[in-house]
């Protein structure tokens, strides 16, 4: 239908019957969407390799090295032990004895990944960056112009031949689809998923290839005889929601092929921080120290749930003069209570030794790269990984402040349920008091 006869029955339905016509805009819409889902292939491995060729066709595990370090990455040539990302380091060598262990790096991962935003940045209009190592792009309308599928072929062209690294990428209607065509095209492969054939498509793919089935879900639904994406497709979705609860809803939706996620134009954070003015300066030592515990610990778990470590710390203090100071320190990337609680209050101790009553108190974090992990998987234990997960799942579920150190306790209004990281451009809030 052409664009002026769809404009005239349009303006002739929505006059009489405008609800209905608002319906039919919405899945015209929806139908008309092409989104591509962009994935640097195995993007630890693939920047060792790039950095070390030696390193090519060898087994290879990139995470913590010592026995108690997690897996953050392996090749492709590990899996066939049954290695996967997430794995305890110990349990991955014992599965594979051959490969090679690197300790990695954040700040090199992040600069390549900075390479290939830079790419995207230029060549497409609107992208989002759901992490380091992966894109989301509308290129909706551009048919009109160029091919779509032609268009993203020579965008991962380009960005194979001016960074080295290999990337795959899914083409089809909306964002879910196109991941799952990603992973079926790689490694560094391309695939199409045409209008119409969403849910053919996704038809014999296992259960688990459907993002947001972690493991936990899988056991359950294999526990009820549900393997392949095809018997979800064939349920009645109520069912699944009496099973699963709202994720049954979201799961159901996604084996149809049904999501209508926008893609969020990509916004870089480079710092996050936090401070509070007091309706009454003081000099109580343990109120200062538990306000900026408090905020410590809400700007890590922010940092945490949006998939951040930082790499600079600051300490603030504005006294009763109304003369302020501020301290920062370099550290190697985190985002772990336990690392960076400890930094900040020796930053208070060396700041803090005027005697002076204090008027404000501020912490913040900045030189933030992105990663999929949340934790430095470079660096931390299992035990850690674990520990963390528990209580940002807790906090995710309860708020904030469901779960905080005792001497925190008394910061009442340290706390944000908004993602700072969601690629929104930040929200300046009003300034609250203490």
């Amino acid at each position: 239908m052409s664009g002026s006869l769809f404009n005239l029955v349009f303006g002739v339905i929505y006059s009489k019957y405008p609800g209905f016509a608002r319906g039919i805009l919405f899945s015209w819409i929806a139908m008309n969407k092409t989104i591509l889902h962009l994935d640097l292939d195995t993007f630890f491995v693939s920047v060792e390799r790039l950095l070390d060729s030696e390193l090519q066709n060898r087994p290879l595990l990139v995470g913590g090295t010592s026995d108690r370090g997690v897996v953050a990455a392996c090749s492709y040539e590990t899996r066939g032990f049954g290695v996967h990302s997430g794995m305890p380091m110990k349990m991955a060598r014992e599965l594979c004895p051959e490969a090679v262990v690197i300790k990695g790096n954040a700040g090199t991962y992040s600069k390549h990944s900075d390479m290939v935003t830079d790419i995207i940045k230029e060549q497409v209009p609107l992208f989002e960056k759901s992490s380091i190592d992966e894109f989301y792009a509308d290129l909706s309308g551009m048919d009109r112009f160029f091919g779509c599928y032609q268009y993203a072929s020579e965008l991962r062209q380009r960005i194979t031949k001016e960074t080295g690294l290999p990337i795959s990428f899914g083409l089809s209607v909306n964002k879910v689809v196109s991941k799952v065509a990603t992973n079926e095209a790689k490694p560094n492969n391309q695939l199409k998923v045409d209008f119409g054939y969403e849910k053919p498509f996704l038809t014999p793919l296992s259960i688990k290839k459907i993002p947001m089935v972690g493991d936990k879900t899988y056991q359950t639904l294999r526990n009820l005889g549900l393997r392949k994406v095809k018997t979800v497709q064939e349920m009645p979705m109520d069912l699944m929601q009496r099973v699963l609860g709202k994720n049954g809803v979201v799961i159901w939706k996604r084996s149809n092929g049904v999501d209508n996620t926008p893609v969020i134009p990509f916004c870089e954070r480079k710092s996050i921080s936090n401070e509070r003015t007091f309706d009454k300066d003081t000099i109580d030592v343990v109120k200062l120290r538990g306000i900026l515990l408090a905020m410590a610990e809400n700007l890590t778990f922010q940092l945490r749930r949006g998939e951040k470590l930082t790499a600079c710390i600051a300490v603030k203090i504005r006294y009763s003069d109304f003369n302020t100071y501020t301290k920062q320190m370099r550290i190697p990337y985190t985002s772990a209570d336990h690392i960076l609680i400890p930094k900040i209050l020796e930053l208070f101790k060396t700041l803090y030794n005027r005697r002076l009553l204090v008027r404000l108190v501020g912490i913040r974090f900045s030189h933030l790269v992105s990663g999929n992990y949340q934790i430095n998987l470079f660096d931390d234990t299992e035990e850690a990984l674990n520990l963390y997960a528990a209580m940002d799942r807790m906090r995710e579920r309860y708020g904030d402040k469901s779960v905080v150190r005792a001497s925190a306790m008394g910061a009442r209004t340290i706390g944000r349920m908004h993602n700072p990281f969601n690629g929104q451009p930040p929200i300046v809030l009003a300034h609250r008091k203490q």
